[in-house]
């Protein structure tokens, strides 16, 4: 009989953390190999979690709406022929401190003078206040005493002292030590910078909620909308964004799809749309600049061999996913089709896998789709680019010919390309950008299917 941990599983390479959706076991509830122990969710998907043993749930260690770092275990089931049922509660979660997705448990302090082996907390009044171990190497290294420390208030969970208010607690200090000499002008108009700065942080830290003036109406963000607002702005402090724009001649591709689409209905039992044909002229011109589909690892560019496509695709909530066609240059244009149609239709009923958002080495995102030219598309991380297709109009056009110049009525689209600028110049992406222009606009018409 024995204990084994059920941990929050890594479901993608850029995904660091989950939010507990729902529990559906309870401690004492016996759990079967494979069966459903909780729902969690990502800015990707949603997703189950099966049990890794057979047993009885002993503990449960995070609340429903917590946000786990992956790889931290969040359950205990006793295993064994003879195991017993506990009839322990679910604890609250480990709110702990964490830097790099590592989790450390929170510990009492300990003054570092204290000759004092013992492990038990200090009390405070009548509660126990506890810290994280960070806190305690701050205190420790900046010399603070228990008194001290028991006297800072805390911004945290049940007002616990966070990193953030033991270094203001440092630089005030600081500061409070240098004001008792006299100060030159200089070093009084940056101690008042240091005060105003460590004041703002403070009134931050309580969270005073927000006066709205006016007719307004507030809407709280749902969970998927937040988590894609991080994954946004992350993706903009990570990569330096530049987008380049090329005009497409796709009059070919139109008219070709017009010819076959019926047939290929009939056939194939699939609508064939625009989509799967800018994946396979994009494929072909990855082959040509690999670079397009990597990664950065600090110093090192990460150049993918696999190349795996994703597709925006909006859901009927108004927020975005990005399923993934892995492996798209070992299909052909059928497969491509019903690969397409297969992840966008599970995208828009909620039938999406975890392994159906991940993995990734390159965008395609539709800004057509909804009535827009062009569009400057934000980096899905950790990739390196995204292309946007914009809606396809008809322009009158000049022809050049042989016999001279033409002015006709030709299908024109705007494509853009928003790369990393760390490892993809600007003459790599426009070189790119205008061979998948060149792609499209060079689409044999006599092509059979």
């Amino acid at each position: 009989m024995s204990l084994v941990d059920l941990v929050m599983p890594k479901l993608g390479e850029s995904i660091m953390e989950a939010t507990i959706l729902k529990w559906h076991k309870k401690p004492g509830d016996t759990i079967k190999m494979d069966e459903t122990v909780l729902d969690i969710a990502t800015d990707k998907v949603d997703s189950e979690v099966p049990s890794t043993a057979e047993g009885v749930i002993e503990e449960i260690l995070f609340n429903e709406n917590d946000v786990v770092p992956i790889g931290t275990v969040i359950a205990k089931i006793r295993v064994g022929a003879n195991a017993a049922v506990s009839n322990s509660q679910p604890v609250a979660p480990i709110k702990a401190e964490y830097e790099d997705a590592s989790v450390v448990e929170e510990i009492p302090y300990q003054p570092a003078d204290s000759k004092s082996t013992t492990n038990k907390p200090q009390p405070s009044g009548n509660k126990i206040r506890f810290y994280s171990p960070l806190v305690l190497n701050i205190a420790q290294e900046e010399g603070i005493s228990m008194a001290e420390l028991e006297n800072i208030p805390g911004t945290g969970q049940e007002g616990r002292v966070s990193k953030k208010d033991i270094l203001a607690y440092v630089a005030n200090k600081t500061v409070s030590e240098k004001t008792k000499e006299p100060l030159s002008p200089a070093q009084v108009t940056t101690v008042a910078t240091q005060q105003k700065a460590y004041n703002n942080d403070q009134a931050a830290s309580y969270n005073l909620p927000t006066v709205y003036t006016g007719n307004v109406e507030v809407i709280e963000m749902d969970r998927m909308r937040k988590l894609i607002a991080k994954h946004m702005v992350d993706s903009k402090h990570t990569s330096p964004h530049v987008t380049s724009f090329a005009e497409c001649d796709v009059t070919n591709l139109v008219l070709w799809r017009e010819k076959v689409k019926k047939d290929f209905e009939k056939r194939e039992g699939e609508k064939i749309t625009y989509t799967p044909l800018f994946i396979e002229a994009i494929v072909k011109c990855i082959k040509k600049y690999p670079w397009l589909s990597s990664s950065v690892d600090g110093d090192k560019i990460i150049v993918k061999k696999d190349l795996n496509i994703g597709m925006a695709t909006a859901l009927p909530s108004g927020n975005l996913i990005v399923p993934v066609i892995k492996n798209a240059d070992q299909l052909n244009l059928t497969g491509l089709t019903k690969q397409v149609n297969n992840l966008a239709n599970a995208a828009r009923t909620g039938k999406l896998r975890p392994d159906d958002t991940v993995g990734g080495t390159f965008t395609l995102t539709n800004v057509g789709t909804f009535g827009s030219i062009m569009g400057t598309p934000i980096i899905n991380q950790p990739q390196v680019a995204i292309m946007a297709v914009g809606a396809i109009k008809k322009r009158p056009m000049v022809i050049e010919t042989p016999q001279g110049d033409s002015i006709a009525i030709r299908h024109m689209m705007y494509i853009s390309l928003s790369y990393d600028h760390r490892i993809i110049d600007g003459a790599l992406g426009s070189t790119f950008l205008n061979a998948v222009s060149k792609e499209l606009e060079n689409f044999d018409v006599s092509r059979s299917i």
